[in-house]
């Protein structure tokens, strides 16, 4: 991702820049300091290209009301705009550790409604469903 700007390519993945994206029935959970603040069995995995892995949560599955809305915003050509939020617990305030692409572009478009966490500030674990 690059900072946002006001010339904005929009690329389609592909074979040189390969993304996909796939559903999970895994039990995955989001912990900031001891707190949950996402659990879902439908999460989605991003897996792009040379980069790690992410586990996109529904907004259903995430407790909002200890996120807040930045001004921060980033741009990915293959998936648009990204806006973040901070996570705010009894304990930690964690700026910008959320994202979300609340319009993808249409090659990603179901990442919309969706949020990820970076997995340096938050604990995101998946372990299978029984």
């Amino acid at each position: 991702m690059t900072e946002a700007s006001t010339d904005r390519p929009i690329k389609v993945p592909g074979p040189h820049h390969p993304i996909t994206v796939e559903p999970s029935s895994d039990r995955v959970t989001a912990t900031v300091d001891g707190s949950t603040i996402a659990d879902s069995t439908a999460t989605l995995t991003l897996a792009e290209a040379g980069y790690p892995v992410v586990r996109y949560f529904p907004r259903a599955d995430v407790e909002m009301s200890l996120l807040e809305r930045t001004d921060h915003a980033t741009y990915c050509p293959y998936k648009g705009d990204a806006s973040y939020f901070t996570i705010r617990t009894g304990n930690a305030l964690l700026k910008n550790a959320v994202w979300t692409y609340e319009q993808p572009h249409e090659a990603l478009s179901e990442i919309a409604d969706y949020v990820a966490f970076y997995s340096d500030r938050v604990e995101v674990v998946a372990a299978p469903t029984p």
